[in-house]
């Protein structure tokens, strides 16, 4: 059990703390990025792979039910039971009607007696049994009352702890509580009446045995006279009688015989409690479920005991006004949930039933500390269960289930003083009585699974102060970010609420519009973010997702200004992508961090210009020596080039220094890097003059014919717009562009190499997906000021007007 600060314990599943050290090691990602259209986002990706690891793992066959060993035993005991009740039934019947009524006054004095003392002894134990099974049942109550009840821990599911008190309703009695005699409370014990009564039945059944056997065995009914035609039948009717009564005792004994066999030597009950993985709490459970499958087949049908089974006796218990039955529920169909043999049946059954999802939405609210054990059983079958989209609709589509999860979420602020100030940020920590901090854990886990779905984000952002109380989880202390000692728990909220927020954020269309809008108003965000960009090197995974973050709250234009005018934000993604020597495990933020500061520098003049301040582009130039570096460097440069004021003119033409090399690597690279390289190319000779120009071409060892001919190559290989390099043909026609202007033989060169039937060809096959700088999954967004077709047509005329 970790603690933090010792102010408290924070319990973690194991999975969860594997997952973020499998997350800090994440390689290098090959997949799509804001520039082109893009499927699943990285986080959906990891969790989905997480999600075929564990079914790849999960038992391939149906699991036999465990619980099915106990309905069984149920019938069987059933069976015998009814058949000594019939038995009993029938002895009584004989001896009313036939023995007393027939042959009363012609009884022998002993048959009398015996024959009386049989009948309420059998009475007796025919009482005795159907009150048993009451008091069975209210032993199950009193054994929770009783017994310690186990606090879930997630670092160990089997742990058992210190126990929290249930809760008892004030305006209900409880057996232990009842006074039917004075000093006889604990007489009146459930488990102690069901004793009392179980002994009783086996002295009745015993003295039935004994009292027929001595009748049949001395065979004594008294003589009959001859001819006396009154006791002719006796003999025969009181050995009937006899018969009967000791057959009814000897199967009811038998019943407790094979009873007492398979429950306290086979030891039953405990053999399906393991199996069920319910651990040793889950006794209770396991016993109650017997004694309810057991009634059924005794008081209704001997088979209907066969139609329970352990997860809809759990579901029935959950609905019940009883904290006790709905602490046994809840506890089974956690255990079911995160079992990896029983989950999906359990999963699959709960989802269907919308009562049982509202009433577990409906527990997440209950935040007495005595009923701290049902609340957080209903929070983590609700973290299962909203696994599935399809559930996780149903969960979202109750009323009130978001303000339920959000009562999850524990992070206090001071009340708010004056219009002009926030509230001060207070962290709610672990107490004695209460697990706040694994509260925020599956709160935040269960919204990062409903955010999986579109219509759920925008019921996350419309919750009033949800998004708030995300925020507040995403800032860490400097101390936890550079401690060699930290408790991953602790960082495991963090990484949490960055993989929400950036879920939140990645959102497509309206929806994602205004989330990203309500994010970025959030005071905190940005600089959240930038406190985990400064400190957090020693946690790549956290920096990772901060900054993917950043980059899809730059799709807005206010959010992009608001993340530039931030002090210290564009400064410290610079201080990530010029890092020397990275680990391997590490280039993956290098890489985000270049797209984040390509992005913020998209049509952005303020941006462009604080960037330029940093004096960046120096080492932007001598990035793109760099294969990591280099794409990101290209498309960062291509828009300082593009969006910078006139002003900073003199500055940038510092960027063709570049040119050679620019030009060598579109003439030797293919794919994404010739992509960028030939649209910053397109910028960077805007700044020289054609005999600058020239220079660079000789300098490079190029010829304008070769890399005419390139530029043609590349427009007649992608006939089509492909949606890895999607802008790479109107990039070769802006540099072909520029080419004609700079130099009026180029455009010779052009037509010679068939150009214009290149172009036309072009103009057949526009598409959308050119017509945007970037992308938020299939959306497109910043669409160029200048169409793809306009720029074919500007060629075109170059080339006619010649």
């Amino acid at each position: 059990m970790a603690t933090m600060e010792g102010q408290g314990s924070i319990h973690v599943q194991v999975e969860e703390l594997q997952r973020v050290k499998l997350g800090e090691s994440i390689s290098i990602s090959t997949g799509t990025t804001m520039f082109e259209p893009r499927g699943l986002s990285s986080i959906d990706k990891l969790d989905s792979n997480n999600s075929s690891a564990a079914n790849a793992n999960s038992i391939s066959s149906t699991t036999s039910a465990p619980e099915k060993k106990l309905t069984l035993f149920a019938l069987q005991l059933a069976v015998l039971e009814k058949t000594a009740t019939g038995l009993g039934t029938l002895g009584f019947i004989w001896a009313t009607v036939v023995l007393l009524g027939g042959f009363a006054i012609t009884l022998e004095k002993t048959d009398f007696w015996f024959i009386t003392i049989i009948l309420v002894v059998e009475g007796t134990r025919i009482f005795s049994r159907s009150h048993e099974l009451e008091w069975q049942h209210q032993a199950t109550w009193s054994i929770t009352e009783v017994v310690l009840t186990p606090r879930y821990s997630f670092k160990d599911t089997d742990d058992i702890a210190t126990a929290t008190p249930t809760r008892t309703p004030s305006r209900m009695w409880i057996s232990s509580d009842v006074p039917l005699l004075p000093y006889a409370k604990w007489f009146f014990l459930s488990r102690h009446v069901s004793r009392f009564l179980y002994w009783l039945q086996l002295l009745s059944a015993t003295a039935c045995v004994v009292l027929s056997l001595i009748k049949l065995v001395k065979h004594n009914y008294g003589e009959v006279a001859k001819g006396d035609t009154d006791k002719r039948n006796r003999q025969s009717a009181l050995s009937i009688f006899y018969a009967l009564a000791l057959a009814e005792a000897l199967l009811f004994l038998m019943e407790k015989a094979y009873w007492e066999w398979q429950v306290s030597f086979c030891k039953l009950l405990e053999e399906v409690n393991k199996e069920c993985e319910l651990g040793p709490s889950g006794m209770v459970s396991t016993r109650r479920f017997f004694y309810d499958a057991y009634s059924r087949c005794v008081n209704g049908s001997i088979f209907d005991g066969l139609k329970m089974d352990m997860v809809s006796f759990s579901m029935d218990l959950l609905a019940s006004n009883s904290s006790d039955e709905q602490l046994i529920g809840a506890r089974i169909l956690r255990q079911f949930s995160i079992s990896e043999r029983f989950s999906d049946d359990t999963l699959q059954k709960i989802g269907i039933d919308i009562s049982v999802v509202e009433r577990l939405v409906e527990m997440l609210n209950w935040t007495d500390p005595k009923e701290e054990e049902i609340r957080l059983s209903a929070a983590e079958i609700l973290s299962k269960l909203a696994g599935k989209k399809q559930n996780s609709l149903r969960i979202s589509g109750i009323p009130g289930a978001m303000e339920s999860i959000s009562s999850l979420l524990q992070t206090n602020r001071n009340a708010i003083p004056a219009a002009d100030e926030i509230g001060e940020k207070k962290l709610v920590f672990d107490h004695p009585n209460y697990a706040f901090w694994t509260f925020n854990h599956l709160g935040l886990r269960i919204l990062k699974k409903l955010a999986r779905d579109l219509d759920n984000c925008g019921k996350i952002g419309n919750t009033r102060g949800l998004l708030p109380k995300i925020i507040d989880f995403t800032h860490a202390e400097e101390w936890l970010l550079k401690s060699e000692n930290f408790t991953p728990s602790q960082v495991l909220t963090v990484k949490r609420s960055l993989q929400l927020v950036k879920m939140l954020a990645s959102t497509v269309g309206t929806t994602g519009k205004y989330l990203r809008r309500e994010i970025s108003e959030i005071v905190f965000t940005i600089s959240n973010i930038r406190d985990i960009l400064r400190h957090g090197e020693k946690h790549p995974l956290l920096q990772k997702l901060s900054i993917e973050i950043l980059t899809s709250l730059a799709v807005e234009e206010d959010a992009k200004e608001t993340i530039g005018s931030t002090g210290g934000v564009l400064k410290e993604l610079f201080n990530i992508f010029f890092k020397h020597n990275i680990p391997e495990n590490q280039k993956h933020v290098t890489i985000v961090a270049g797209e984040a500061l390509a992005m913020l520098a998209l049509e952005s003049k303020s941006n462009c210009y604080r960037i330029l301040k940093l004096k960046a582009r120096e080492r932007l130039v001598e990035a793109l020596k760099d294969p990591l570096l280099r794409v990101n460097a290209a498309r960062i440069l291509r828009n300082l080039c593009t969006y910078s004021q006139s002003e900073w003119f003199n500055q940038l033409k510092g960027v063709t220094a570049a040119a050679s090399i620019i030009l060598r690597t579109i003439m030797s690279e293919e794919s994404k890097i010739q992509e960028v390289m030939v649209g910053l190319a397109a910028n960077v000779f805007r700044y020289m003059t054609s005999h600058e120009s020239s220079i660079v071409f000789d300098d490079a060892r190029i010829t304008e014919a070769e890399l005419a001919h390139k530029l043609i190559q590349i427009l007649k290989k992608h006939e089509y717009p492909p949606t890895k390099v999607p802008r790479i043909r109107r990039f070769a026609i802006e540099l072909a562009i520029w080419m004609m202007k700079d130099k009026a033989e180029n455009i010779d060169t052009f037509k010679v190499l068939g150009m214009e039937e290149t172009l036309e060809g072009v103009l057949e096959t526009t598409s959308e997906l050119e017509s945007f700088n970037v992308f938020s999954g299939t959306v497109g967004m910043n669409r160029h000021t200048i169409t793809t077709q306009s720029l074919v047509e500007t060629a075109l005329k170059l080339m006619e007007d010649r």
